[in-house]
């Protein structure tokens, strides 16, 4: 099944359902994840795209989940229809818990962050107490106490016995102005009789037939379907640029090696840069360092 995310309205809500396999299984790949972190990076990928999907064309959200489980952090960067994201510690492992990976204990006691880069404006963020380290209802609960948004988040990642990524999705209902509790009540009760997200996927349904089921009883009208796809912003270009930020002091520690690297942890990608491009930059911070003070002279 492609990865796509399709949205949708139903007398006064909302309903965003997506399907996301191969991203996640990519995005697991790249950072060789365990089980138990390519469970709670697919989510964490999963809940950002459906909060990015609330969002004007351009901006940005980040969420990240910080707790003192064994993941470590577990952040997700989504804008658009792409995504990207990583766990501080990849290679972290619980027993199962009910039969099931345990992304809970794998985040464990902390706190949920989510930072909104909007057009023409500063970035907003906003916190709460993580609910369970279970990152939906914690999505739920934060949408509600940081945001005052009645929401219900599911998300699922199922990933088999050799650590591939079999099904990967959620969905997001959200109310909207005007919406009647008697719509929120038919609501509620279709998704206590829904099957798991990742049942659903492994069956063939497509985030569409989710909407569908989900508000069966109500006037659903599909709006778009939407591809998504794992993608980081870095490049060579954009991280040299980033290492021409650095201070002089640093530049010319640097420059005294005959390579640098540098790390991407979004995607796992390492970049070279040799002795001379240090140098380079070394010379442009000197020479924006002397105009600086000649201006200054001047004033």
């Amino acid at each position: 099944m492609e990865d796509v995310l399709t949205k949708a309205t139903a007398d006064g809500v909302r309903i965003y359902a997506l399907c996301t396999t191969n991203l996640v299984q990519e995005a697991a790949k790249k950072h060789g994840c365990s089980h138990l972190a390519s469970a709670a990076l697919g989510r964490a990928m999963n809940g950002a795209l459906l909060l990015a999907a609330t969002m004007k064309d351009n901006e940005r959200i980040s969420l990240r989940l910080k707790g003192n489980g064994p993941l470590g952090e577990v952040v997700a960067d989504a804008e658009g229809s792409t995504v990207r994201g990583y766990v501080e510690n990849p290679d972290a492992f619980l027993p199962l818990k009910n039969g099931k990976l345990d992304v809970g204990g794998g985040i464990g006691a902390g706190n949920i962050i989510v930072t909104r880069y909007l057009q023409n404006a500063e970035p907003f963020t906003g916190y709460c107490e993580l609910q369970d380290g279970e990152i939906a209802s914690d999505l739920t609960k934060y949408l509600y106490v940081s945001e005052q948004t009645p929401t219900s988040v599911a998300l699922g990642v199922l990933v088999d016995k050799d650590g591939n990524v079999t099904a990967s999705g959620g969905f997001f209902i959200q109310a909207m102005p005007g919406c009647t509790d008697e719509v929120l009540e038919k609501l509620e009760n279709n998704v206590n009789l829904t099957p798991y997200v990742t049942q659903l996927l492994e069956i063939g349904y497509t985030p569409q037939k989710m909407i569908e089921i989900l508000g069966r009883g109500l006037d659903v009208d599909i709006k778009e379907t939407i591809p998504l796809s794992f993608k980081c912003r870095c490049s060579r270009e954009r991280i040299l640029a980033a290492l021409g930020s650095l201070d002089v002091k640093s530049l010319e520690e640097l420059a005294q090696d005959k390579t640098t690297e540098a790390h991407c942890e979004f995607c796992n990608s390492t970049y070279e840069y040799t002795q001379d491009e240090i140098k380079h930059l070394l010379e442009e911070k000197e020479k924006q360092a002397q105009l600086e003070a000649a201006e200054q002279n001047i004033k």
